[in-house]
């Protein structure tokens, strides 16, 4: 399980989020939030960086504990589906809907 530490913010989102690709890299599916306490809007970016990562590889990528103010972020940026189905992700990107 990969836990990042307790800030995910601008000012340290490139480190963890290299940190948490070779975690996915080696195989990780489980990303443990309970330790962040500070986010801003790239923590919501790491988080898809890391969710496109793991589909890349054929893994689901599971978040746990996410704290309030990443989940009220998650869903002002109306990023919740594609955080929480890896499925529906993979079904959007496969065959894109054109209806008109």
């Amino acid at each position: 399980m990969f836990r990042p530490s307790h800030s995910l913010t601008v000012g340290n989102a490139k480190v963890t989020l290299e940190e948490g690709l070779r975690a996915i890299a080696g195989g990780e599916t489980e990303i443990d939030l309970s330790d962040v306490v500070a986010v801003d809007s790239a923590a919501v970016a790491t988080l898809l960086a890391w969710q496109v990562a793991a589909l890349n590889q054929g893994l689901t990528l599971h978040f746990s504990s996410l704290p309030a103010n990443l989940e009220s972020l998650i869903d002002l940026y109306g990023v919740t589906e594609l955080l929480s189905s890896p499925a529906v992700v993979v079904a959007s990107q496969q065959s894109p809907s054109r209806h008109h």
